[in-house]
């Protein structure tokens, strides 16, 4: 069964990459508890969406990219109960930022930087 099987493997992407695409949501985003929230988003959305569509290439960007755009929506929307001139210039950083191509060493870099932080 194709769901059963696409759940085992959002289990082991889940067990693999999760701490390194929290640790690079972290650099991306500079608040630890906003990428937090923004990594479990990201993987509400693969559970929504994998079964159905099928596991990308490279999953870990995909959950990055996804998180990132999570936290875009989050921020916009606690914005709209806040002064949007102080959040005007993270949310467009945010968006700005790119993967590079290779992603899974950028995620490595991530991840010991968050071991120092």
């Amino acid at each position: 069964m194709r769901t059963a099987h696409t759940l085992q493997e959002i289990d082991l992407v889940y067990r693999r990459d999760a701490r390194r695409v929290f640790a690079t949501l972290v650099r991306l985003l500079g608040d630890f508890d906003l990428a937090e929230e923004s990594l479990h988003e990201a993987f509400r959305a693969a559970l929504e969406q994998w079964p159905e569509h099928g596991v990308p290439g490279n999953p870990s960007a995909w959950l990055v990219s996804t998180g990132r755009f999570k936290a875009i929506d989050t921020i916009r929307r606690h914005a709209r109960f806040t002064s949007t001139e102080t959040l005007a210039e993270p949310v467009e950083a945010i968006a700005d930022e790119t993967l590079p191509t290779d992603a899974s060493a950028e995620l490595e870099d991530d991840s010991l930087r968050l071991i120092f932080t």
